[in-house]
């Protein structure tokens, strides 16, 4: 069904790609505006990944860690009494 514009009517597979290019280029503009549209953008995002992983692994680990005083604390609280 062809759409209506200001400008006339255009046809379905002229708005896909219309709508294509738009979203291609709105992506490119925000990634220009965030800084990772040169051409060590692959590696900077990359290395995002990787920073957040070990953010991650490092909540995990922290987590894990606190329980375990406590449960050591709660132990030895026990075995002393």
């Amino acid at each position: 069904m062809p759409v209506l514009t200001s400008t006339g009517i255009i046809e379905p597979g002229s708005f896909v790609a219309y709508l294509e290019r738009a979203a291609e280029r709105g992506a490119r503009h925000a990634l220009s505006e965030v800084g990772l549209d040169g051409p060590e953008a692959a590696r900077d995002l990359s290395e995002l990944r990787s920073l957040l992983d070990a953010f991650n692994e490092a909540k995990k680990t922290a987590g894990l860690t606190i329980v375990r005083m406590l449960v050591t604390g709660l132990l030895v609280i026990v075995v002393s009494d």
